[in-house]
């Protein structure tokens, strides 16, 4: 269940982005997705390669179509239509953009940033590859520490994720996690790499932009 953040919400906002700056990380606030989106444009200039991770974040705050029109190139696997091939090709040239745009499936209030991956390209990107690296993420991914993260990843992101993609997976029917209880060994399983961000990579610059809104899963 997500945590109600009430009439705290912009404590919660500040206190975090000061956690993300103490490890390294540009921290950036905005009272809502018009203002999470310009902010997005005045980091990015005009004309550069822009990889876009799997994420609902990016799509809501309308960033793709921004940048598009920008003269940016976006490199994206979510297109209808295309291959397999086609869409592993994408995920690994987003690799060697010159920014990668993505969400964060949770950022604890003392600044751990929390993802789990099916595939690996997002997480991977975020570590390694892009030089620069924009994680937009609303106030409903703000936890209190590594155990809530885990939490809403389990309880509330991944079976939300598996529900819109249609998978096979025990929580896209029940609406909850049944790995640790029962074991999920689906083929189709979406939990399969958890990364989690303790300290800006050495040589990728990662600025973290929060959202005074839910947004995405």
């Amino acid at each position: 269940m997500e945590r109600d953040t009430g009439s705290s919400g912009e404590a919660i906002l500040r206190r975090t982005a000061e956690a993300l700056e103490r490890r390294g990380f540009k921290a950036l606030v905005a009272r809502d997705r018009k203002e999470a989106l310009s902010k997005v444009l005045e980091l990015i200039p005009e004309g550069a390669k822009v990889g876009i991770g799997g994420s609902l974040t990016v799509r809501e705050v309308g960033i793709p179509e921004a940048l598009e029109r920008r003269g940016c190139k976006i490199v994206q696997h979510w297109i209808p239509g295309i291959s397999p091939e086609e869409d592993m090709a994408l995920r690994r040239e987003a690799l060697t953009s010159d920014f990668f745009l993505t969400g964060a499936n949770a950022i604890t209030e003392d600044g751990l940033i929390v993802n789990v991956d099916a595939v690996g390209n997002r997480t991977s990107a975020m570590a390694f590859g892009p030089s620069n690296v924009i994680i937009i993420a609303g106030l409903n991914k703000i936890v209190r520490g590594l155990d809530g993260a885990m939490e809403r990843i389990r309880n509330v992101a991944a079976p939300l994720n598996a529900s819109r993609l249609k998978r096979n997976v025990p929580c896209a029917r029940d609406g909850k996690c049944v790995d640790v209880k029962e074991g999920c060994d689906s083929p189709e399983r979406i939990c399969r790499i958890v990364t989690i961000f303790e300290r800006r990579p050495m040589r990728t610059n990662v600025s973290v932009i929060l959202v005074g809104e839910a947004l995405g899963c």
